[in-house]
């Protein structure tokens, strides 16, 4: 893996795979095949600049990756390296400021929206689905002003 260029990085079974993270150590650029996929630690990594996006139905077509790899430039290969030599700490778990530090910030930064969440969610009216959505006195169904 260290001696190549580009690292195929398939969508798995599972949310997070072993495999983005062997590329990133590396410095080889994943080449992510997928449509929808989360990725660790979005919200401080730009994976543009790290890696290579193509659609499923775009990667199945005969021939694609290959062609489309060898178009890119040694030049912007290196750029991807540099930028993976940028954020592969992220990913290394003997680094002091690694990814077990970098969890535990994601982690501080999501626990107070996720106890605003729960606050919200126990003060909200439970309705029936039948229900109207508003109780105002002023809109019918259709949002439509009726009196005042």
């Amino acid at each position: 893996m260290h001696a190549s260029k580009f690292c195929l990085n398939p969508a798995g079974d599972t949310p997070s795979a072993c495999r983005l993270f062997d590329a990133i150590v590396s410095l080889c650029v994943p080449v992510i095949v997928s449509d929808n996929i989360e990725l660790p630690f979005e919200d401080v990594i730009d994976y543009r600049k790290i890696a290579i996006f193509v659609e499923t139905s775009t990667a199945l077509k005969p021939g694609f990756l290959v062609s489309m790899l060898r178009a890119i430039t040694q030049e912007r290969i290196l750029e991807f390296q540099k930028e993976l030599k940028e954020v592969n700490h992220y990913f290394d778990y003997g680094e002091p400021n690694g990814t077990v530090n970098e969890i535990w910030r994601q982690i501080v930064r999501k626990v107070p929206l996720i106890k605003l969440m729960i606050n919200r969610e126990k003060r909200l009216v439970k309705r029936d689905s039948n229900e109207p959505v508003c109780s105002c006195v002023c809109s019918n169904q259709t949002g439509i002003l009726t009196s005042l």
